[in-house]
């Protein structure tokens, strides 16, 4: 493994999140990684018309936990699609 050849295929990107500028390094595409910074801005925002009066800190901390619920919630969908697909498939075996 060429460790040169890994750190040459790091992006460095400037995103904003809430009128701050963070520098992201990340191997995914520089678009995809602006596009997440886009919809955190975007929850944070939502959350924020919601609540005017929290603290920024408080309000990251929301966004954090209602993008972890949504996380959660995706991935039991996504289990229980790939259970019925199984159980299809063994039904369909015999």
């Amino acid at each position: 493994m060429d460790l040169n050849n890994i750190r040459n295929n790091i992006n460095k990107v400037m995103v904003e999140i809430f009128g701050e500028e963070y520098t992201v390094k990340g191997t995914e595409n520089p678009e995809y990684i602006q596009m997440l910074a886009s919809y955190v801005d975007r929850r944070m925002k939502m959350i924020q018309q919601r609540n005017p009066n929290l603290s920024n800190t408080k309000l990251a901390v929301l966004t954090a936990l209602n993008l972890a619920d949504e996380l959660n919630k995706l991935q039991e969908d996504y289990d229980e699609i790939v259970k019925a697909l199984e159980e299809e498939k063994k039904n369909r075996m015999g």
